[in-house]
């Protein structure tokens, strides 16, 4: 426990933090999947395909937009976040077709406190349930832990989505608090549940998701053979 000259208790020192650094367009390269920056030319009719795949439009529910009723207005949509900066957009590639199968985001980025979030996934049926979802989550993770210098990275839903609630916990955020009546949107009350990996904890927890992530965890038939909660170190 750490005091200051009145005797109040305070927060531990940490003279030397300089915060971290404005993440920008990268291209992060895993084994099932690459995250590269969004660009509509060359993204956008490949997420529009994989996103119509998606029939009864599961996968907008939960999202401040969508679902879009034709190819021009997801297009209307997604040119303008070529160009954003916070929220950072990447498609997720599929490198066997060279095809983009889903949507991923850096926002909320506050490097002077080296605070980052992970979000707006939008996850084609193609890419749902697959190593390469668990995969580009945890290079978004590994980068801005290990490349850009961020202490937290926070991860928030609606309380009420239960898939999302349940990718963060399997992927070893830990539950934070509900801040109820936080939002608003498509016409109805959101409470958010937030979840977040401080860097001290990421060590661990990124062994976790390289053992889960290596080959030798699937049979030939790609089924893993060890779940991801298993591979956690008792916390």
């Amino acid at each position: 426990m750490n005091f200051n000259q009145l005797q109040q208790p305070i927060g531990t020192p940490m003279p030397d933090w300089r915060g971290a650094s404005t993440p920008e367009p990268v291209t992060l390269n895993g084994q099932f999947c690459r995250v590269e920056p969004l660009c509509p030319t060359r993204h956008g009719n490949d997420l529009f395909e994989a996103f119509s795949a998606d029939q009864e439009n599961r996968l907008w529910t939960y999202m401040f937009m969508g679902p879009f009723d034709s190819q021009e207005s997801f297009f209307d949509w997604l040119t303008p976040l070529e160009q954003s900066l916070d929220p950072l957009f990447f498609a997720i590639i599929n490198p066997d077709t060279g095809k983009a199968v889903g949507i991923c985001s850096y926002m909320r980025i506050v490097p002077q406190m080296g605070v980052i979030e992970v979000g707006n996934f939008l996850f084609s049926p193609a890419l749902q349930k697959t190593p390469a979802a668990t995969e580009a989550i945890h290079l978004l993770i590994q980068h801005a832990f290990e490349a850009l210098g961020y202490r937290r990275c926070e991860w928030k839903c609606d309380s009420l989505n239960h898939p999302s609630r349940r990718a963060a916990e399997r992927l070893g955020f830990s539950y934070e608090g509900l801040f109820r009546q936080a939002i608003v949107y498509n016409g109805r009350n959101r409470d958010t549940t937030w979840y977040a990996i401080i860097d001290s904890e990421w060590p661990e927890i990124s062994s976790a998701h390289q053992a889960w992530l290596s080959p030798s965890n699937f049979n030939c038939h790609g089924q893993q053979l060890q779940r991801l909660a298993e591979l956690y170190p008792q916390r």
